[in-house]
C-alpha cells in the first residue's frame, strides 16, 4: 500500500541506497538483445531519480555523474553520455522534487516520464553526435515503462523507512 502524507518516514540508510543502485546497475547490464533491449527501462536512471527526489542529501548531481561514468564504462559506450544525461536528470529532479512529491504516485509517474524522456533524449543525442544512427522509435518507449514502475518502486523503497508500530498502537 502507498504511504500517505501523514506518515513521517525514517531517513533511508546510505547502505540501502547503495544496494538499490548496485541492483539497478546489475539490471541495466542484463544480457538482452533486440526489442527487449530497446524496451528495457533504464533502471539506474529510475532509481537515481527516486533517490534524488526522496533523499537529496544522499544522492545529488555528483553521485549521478559518477553513476553515469560507471554505466558508460560498463556499457562500453561513448564516455560521458550517461554521465551527462544522469547529471541533467539529477539536477532536474532536485529542482522539481517538491513539485513531484505534492502529487499522488500515479501523477508523479506522469512527471517522471517527462524527466526520463529528457534523459533518454540526451543519451540518444550524444550517440548520434558520436556517429551512431538515430535509435528506433521503440527506444523512447522505455521511459514510459519505467514511469509505470514508479509506484511499485516507491512502495518497495519506502517499506524499510516506515516507522515501527508500538504494541499500544496495534
Amino acid at each position: 500500500m502507498p504511504i500517505g502524507p501523514e506518515v513521517i518516514l525514517k531517513p533511508a540508510s546510505a547502505w540501502f541506497v547503495l544496494l538499490t543502485l548496485l541492483i539497478a546497475i546489475g539490471a541495466n547490464l542484463l544480457p538482452l538483445t533486440g526489442t527487449t533491449l530497446l524496451l528495457r527501462p533504464d533502471f539506474v536512471a529510475l532509481v537515481l531519480l527516486y533517490w534524488c527526489v526522496h533523499e537529496p542529501r544522499l544522492i545529488g548531481v555528483g553521485a549521478a555523474w559518477l553513476l553515469g561514468l560507471v554505466m558508460d564504462v560498463a556499457d562500453a559506450t561513448v564516455f560521458g553520455q550517461h554521465a551527462l544525461a544522469y547529471a541533467v536528470l539529477a539536477y532536474a529532479a532536485l529542482y522539481l522534487r517538491r513539485r513531484i512529491l505534492r502529487f499522488p504516485l500515479s501523477q508523479q509517474a506522469a512527471q517522471v516520464v517527462l524527466l526520463l524522456l529528457v534523459c533518454a533524449a540526451i543519451v540518444a543525442f550524444v550517440r548520434v553526435i558520436g556517429g551512431a544512427s538515430f535509435p528506433p522509435w521503440m527506444y523512447f518507449m522505455s521511459p514510459f515503462i519505467a514511469a509505470a514502475l514508479w509506484p511499485l518502486l516507491s512502495v518497495v523503497f519506502q517499506a524499510p523507512q516506515q516507522p515501527r508500530r508500538s504494541d499500544s498502537e496495534l
